[in-house]
């Protein structure tokens, strides 16, 4: 069993030789370096636990290598020292240096300094990515804001999973934040710095699906050997082509595929997290998705809750995107009023959080402007969902949606509504009959 990895830094070829048989045979892989300036250099490359090096040399010595090693990480480094050299090493250890062993030593004394200073190298390791780990954690929870138990629980979910290799099944309606897990899996997972691909299946012809997800002769890698190594996020899975599905699932199982138009098979590592609606199920179901393919890719899900379904959390979004909207727009932050408030607990969010941000941008926008509010930031949301073909017909639609929610806001009371609108109340009797609007039928809605 591999003990570590130690970096010999020693002049003497002789010496060198012999601390590397010793190293060995105790367990531990060696890395040789015959000055202090290339000792540098395998630093860099090799990524040793420990570090064992002379203190006399020519050039840099090994208190000049030992202050350049402190520099450029925390590898601790043990000096070689003759008798003559112990004042210089005492000096070393004040300087950062983990310890020293005197010439000629003992190899029992040498390998038990370096068992221990690898041990302290992989203490401080891990408490350096225990603490990323919680940083990463911090900045998960402002990506999945809120404190209703559903998104706890999936935030937990996904700090779980992320140190897993397994394939991952996301499932959550539009707008639930998908690609935001996905990528939160990536990134606090084992390779967060490998590639992260991210592709829309419902967005790639399907006459194309099978050249963009395992390449071309002539078209290069495709999504799988661009992945390779990293993350494979398909989003809306249920829109995969079904010819192509089983040409996936004997990818991911064997970890090999073939390019269109070539035969020599390629190997690939990846993670596939994918992502969808509860619709993937009953595509099952209808035989347009191969169960088989599914049980692949659903080793472990996530299921991502409606905002409707998270109760307060509105109010911590909305607020989120309102504060770093009105950073970017430079614009005072606009305050949530009672009503605002009744307005954002009381919608039923169909767009979920991606809505929430659109209307936080109409909110901020209209405050540059000198006004606004939640509700007509939502009215704006609302009517920019249906854009009709014709100007007159856009126009009948606008004041239609308009109309339609002044009513229901003011529980159908003429006067209130008109003043809203800041038209006449004949103005408003007119554009309601000409419209064909059924205020009791809005009113009862």
């Amino acid at each position: 069993m591999n003990q570590g990895k130690i970096l010999v830094v020693d002049d003497d070829s002789q010496m060198r030789a012999s601390l590397t048989h010793l190293l060995e045979s105790a367990g531990y892989s060696v890395a040789v370096a015959g000055d202090g300036a290339e000792g540098l250099m395998a630093l860099q490359a090799n990524q040793p636990d420990a570090i064992l090096s002379d203190v006399r040399m020519p050039g840099m010595n090994g208190l000049e290598f030992q202050t350049k090693v402190r520099d450029i990480g925390s590898v601790p480094v043990v000096l070689i020292s003759a008798h003559g050299d112990i004042p210089m090493a005492v000096g070393a250890l004040q300087d950062g240096a983990y310890s020293f062993v005197e010439k000629p030593f003992g190899p029992r004394r040498l390998l038990g300094i370096l068992k221990n200073a690898v041990r302290m190298k992989r203490l401080l390791d891990n408490t350096e990515m225990l603490q990323d780990r919680l940083v990463e954690l911090a900045n998960l929870e402002r990506v999945l804001i809120g404190n209703s138990p559903h998104i706890i629980a999936t935030r937990d979910q996904i700090f779980d999973f992320a140190a897993s290799p397994a394939n991952v099944l996301i499932l959550g309606d539009t707008g639930t934040g998908k690609e935001l897990v996905a990528r939160a899996l990536h990134d606090l997972g084992r390779a967060p710095t490998a590639p992260f691909v991210a592709v829309n299946c419902a967005t790639i012809p399907p006459d194309r699906f099978e050249e963009t997800v395992f390449g071309s002769v002539t078209g290069g890698n495709g999504l799988l050997g661009d992945a390779d190594g990293g993350t494979l996020f398909l989003d809306e899975l249920g829109s995969m082509p079904f010819e192509t599905q089983s040409k996936l699932l004997r990818a991911i199982e064997t970890k090999k595929y073939q390019r269109v138009g070539e035969a020599a098979m390629r190997q690939v590592e990846l993670r596939v997290v994918s992502a969808g609606s509860g619709e993937i199920l009953q595509a099952v179901t209808d035989k347009t998705f191969r169960e088989d393919l599914l049980f692949r890719l659903n080793t472990l899900v996530i299921t991502l809750p409606n905002l409707a379904d998270r109760g307060e959390d509105v109010l911590l979004l909305f607020r989120h995107y309102v504060d770093r909207l009105s950073t970017i727009y430079a614009v005072t932050v606009p305050d949530l009023t009672p009503d605002d408030i009744a307005t954002l607990l009381s919608y039923h969010w169909p767009g979920n959080v991606r809505e929430v941000q659109n209307v936080a941008e109409r909110r901020v926008l209209a405050q540059k402007r000198g006004g606004g509010s939640v509700r007509r930031a939502i009215t704006l949301q609302s009517i920019a969902q249906t854009v009709p073909e014709t100007l007159r017909e856009a126009v009948a639609a606008f004041e239609r949606e308009v109309i339609s929610r002044a009513l229901r806001n003011e529980d159908g009371r003429m006067d209130e509504v008109a003043a809203v609108l800041g038209i006449g109340r004949r103005t408003l009797n007119e554009k309601i009959v000409k419209l064909g609007l059924d205020k009791d039928a809005l009113l009862s809605e």
